[in-house]
Formats: structure tokens, sequence, C-alpha cells
């Protein structure tokens, strides 16, 4: 059952032209995989530490059906969570009963964190996330917004680290107790991303913050600091590109004052000065309410005529496209989203296209079609091939995955015209013309966007 939900969910966005989907793998320190580090989640079974039954590793089989639809696949990942009350109780599994020594207890909610600024919590996180990057063929890592936990899930306390606080200051330390979060989380995200390329480098790492860093940055902006309760420190990340794919949050409506979307999209541009991939994340469960499907539908438009250059939006979530909430679906298959689009490219990680594929055309007359097929250089690993053609007077393409060697096309499409001619008094004569295929070209794109130049084939 869980299977074929996946499956839905995967056919669902290739038909929407999604390009990457972004699942979740560690919701609360367990795992959405097959670990030796954490228990299995409570979230496939009910029962965390219990594996699926009948057996099957949902990461992989997200991955794997992912690439036959030639989606990117991401893994979420939770780093400080260690127990959600929606879980239930405590199970002997969790984090919070192996390592009790990492985790606080945050108010009486029965919400649970692991201790951001123990080297111990930043050794398991770093151990689990490289367990995943070393065993599955994921496209990317992906955290959200939580870091040190939102003021509600403390009742607007402060986080319990007195004890690690009075160490730090026994040891030396010098630094503020703001600046001594965020330090711990500044080393964690700089030393993952080292981590990461130097075991796969062509794995991107992608963060969603909190979509304001500071009230008054830019001047017009209000609402939450992140930098200071959060102790995230999102700027100081993207500045020192210890990210591949930056995602802030700005789920607010587009004219919102005092948090517009194109004055917050466009000081992150400003801060963005290692042209990292900047792809604002959009609250698409909204949707349902009235306006909302055609606002997310502007800020993609907003967002490609500010960022041409790296044109990408992040939805949330994925329901709300399957479900069709508001019509948004609809209106992004036959508008923004009406052609498949390539990731953009990450230079800074690869900027060494594929080879081109050897292309052989052939014509069957008697069926109107054309038959391309093409084989790859097997040293050049491909993720996307696209098929080019020229038909009348324009350009049009198609991207496949990487196991398709193949595409049937039509010889010709007839397309009518008025003739401007008349037969008698009332009748207009309509002049059916064919429009022939005339070039055709097959690129390979590798897993980072980078494609193979165009050898064209001449259709006589």
């Amino acid at each position: 059952e869980q299977q074929a939900e996946a499956l839905v969910i995967l056919d669902s966005a290739a038909l929407l032209n999604l390009n990457a989907i972004i699942f979740q793998v560690r919701p609360q320190c367990d795992a959405l995989y097959n670990s030796k580090l954490e228990p299995w989640s409570f979230y496939l079974t009910g029962e965390q530490g219990k594996a699926p039954e009948p057996y099957y590793d949902p990461l992989k089989f997200w991955i794997d059906e992912a690439h036959k639809r030639g989606l990117q696949l991401h893994a979420w990942f939770n780093p400080y969570r260690a127990h959600h009350p929606a879980e239930g109780e405590i199970g002997e599994h969790s984090i919070v009963k192996t390592r009790p020594e990492l985790v606080k207890k945050l108010a009486d909610d029965g919400f649970y964190w692991l201790d951001p600024a123990k080297k111990e919590t930043q050794g398991h996180s770093l151990a689990v996330v490289m367990d995943v990057v070393e065993n599955y063929d994921v496209d990317g890592i992906h955290f959200d917004d939580y870091f040190y936990p939102y003021p509600s899930y403390v009742t607007g306390g402060d986080f319990p680290d007195d004890d690690t606080w009075a160490e730090y200051l026994a040891g030396g330390g010098t630094l503020s107790r703001g600046d001594w979060r965020r330090d711990a989380v500044n080393t964690f995200i700089r030393e993952l991303y080292q981590r990461i390329k130097t075991e796969k480098p062509w794995v991107q790492f992608g963060l969603s913050p909190f979509g304001i860093w500071k009230p008054s940055h830019p001047e017009s902006i209000a609402g939450f600091n992140q930098y200071e309760q959060l102790y995230a420190d999102a700027k100081l990340w993207l500045n020192e590109g210890w990210v591949d794919y930056f995602t802030p949050q700005l789920y607010w409506p587009i004219a919102q004052i005092p948090q517009s979307y194109p004055v917050l999209l466009g000081w992150w541009e400003h801060e963005n000065t290692l042209h990292r991939n900047l792809w604002p994340g959009v609250f698409t469960s909204r949707a349902r309410e009235e306006g909302r499907a055609l606002e997310i539908v502007n800020k993609i438009m907003v967002t490609r005529g500010m960022l041409p250059e790296s044109p990408g939006i992040v939805h949330f979530s994925m329901k709300a496209l399957q479900k069709n909430f508001g019509g948004v679906s609809d209106r992004l298959i036959n508008g923004p989203y009406a052609q498949k689009a390539l990731p953009p490219r990450s230079p800074w990680l690869d900027d060494i296209a594929p080879s081109p594929p050897r292309v052989t055309v052939t014509m069957a007359e008697e069926a109107n079609q054309l038959n391309i097929s093409w084989v790859s250089d097997d040293s050049d690993p491909v993720f996307n091939y696209v098929v080019y053609y020229k038909q009348g007077k324009g350009w049009r393409y198609t991207i496949l995955n990487e196991n398709d060697l193949s595409l049937t096309i039509p010889v010709y499409r007839e397309i009518i015209l008025n003739a401007g001619t008349t037969v008698g008094v009332d009748q207009e004569v309509i002049s059916p013309v064919r429009e022939y295929v005339t070039q055709i070209a097959v690129s390979s794109v590798d897993r980072l966007g980078n494609e193979s130049k165009l050898i064209y084939t001449q259709i006589d």
C-alpha cells in the first residue's frame, strides 16, 4: 500500500513536469530507510523500530522510482528533533532512551530535542546523514527551518541547555550564549557540507530556512527573528557557500507588508554573493484559500523574472499538488509548468558536460513516423536526454530519463490555416498545411544539469 501510494505521488510529480522530489527520511531521529544508527520510523508501521512488512527499503524505492521518471530525489532530514508527541509514548528504541545524554525535554508538551551544542550530537547527526550519502544514490540532502526549536516548543521559555553552557564557560569559552549556540549550528552545517563534497561531490546540499533572517533586513521587513530565536545564521551559510541551493520559506502573499515577496527575494539574491541556486519555498498547501492558487502561479512568474539564471521554486507540500488544492495544479500545467524543464546547473560543483550521444534516425513513411534512437558513451554518467526537433519554423523538445534510448515522433503535423479565399458567397476554403520535421538533435544531461553540445541531423 505504501509503495502504491508512492507511485501515485511520483506519477503526479511527473505529470506536473516537476523535476525533483524532497522526501522526508528522518522526522525525529528515526529512519525511513535501513539504518544501523537509528530505528525504523514510527510513521512506517505505527511502531518505532519495526521494519515494514512485507519488507522493503522506502528510501531506495523512492530513489529508484523517481529516477525512472527522470526526477531527482533529495533526502530530507531533521537534524535535531528527537521526539514529537504525535508519535505517542517514547519507545525503547528512541534516542530519548538510548542516548539520553544528548536529549533535552522541552516544557511539558512531550517534545524532546537533541542539544545542538554537544559535540556528540553533531557527531551523531553527521554520521546519520553521511550513512545515507555513502549508501544511497541520492541527488541531494535537504534540511528545513528547524535548528534550535521555535519558542512555541518551549512555551516561550529558553532552550534547557544550562549544563552544556556551564561546561563551555568552565572550559574558557568567551562567546555570548547566543553566539555560542549559533557557532554550534554553523560548525555543523559547514562540516556536513564539506563531508558531503569529500564523499560524493555531485550530491547537492540544500536548506530551506525561515524566510526572514532578521527583522529590518531589509529595512521594510518585520517578523520572526530566526537569527536570535532559532540561532540559525542562514545568511552566513549562503554567504560562505555552504549550500548548493537555498530555499528561504517565503510563504507570505506577494504584496503583504511587511513581508513582501519580491523585497525578501531581492534581499536574499543580494546576499547570494557566490551565486548558488536560489529557489524560494512557497506554501502551496494554502492554495485551497480564495485567491491563493493564482498567487502561487504569480510567485513563480515573479521568481522567473527576478532570477532568470536559476528560476526554480520549491512547493510545500506535494499533497497540495496531488490533490489539486484550489485548482492550483490545473493552473500550473496550463501555465508555467506546461513544458518539462531541466534543473538549473550547479557549475561550482561540476561544469563539464557529457559527450553527445550517437544518434540514428530512420523513417517509416507509410506510418508518418520518425524513429530516433541514441547511444551514449558509458564513461559519461547521464541523468536525462533531451530530444530537440525543428518542425516548421519552430523548435520543440522532449525531456526523457536515462533509461529512455529512443523516441518516435510524427514526420509532420497538420495545422489548419484560413486560406483567405472563398467559393461562391459564404463558403470559405480551409487548407490543411503540413509542417515537416527538418532537423533533429539529442543531448545528454548529467545529474548537475550540464548539457552536451548538440549535433544536428538533417531530415530530407
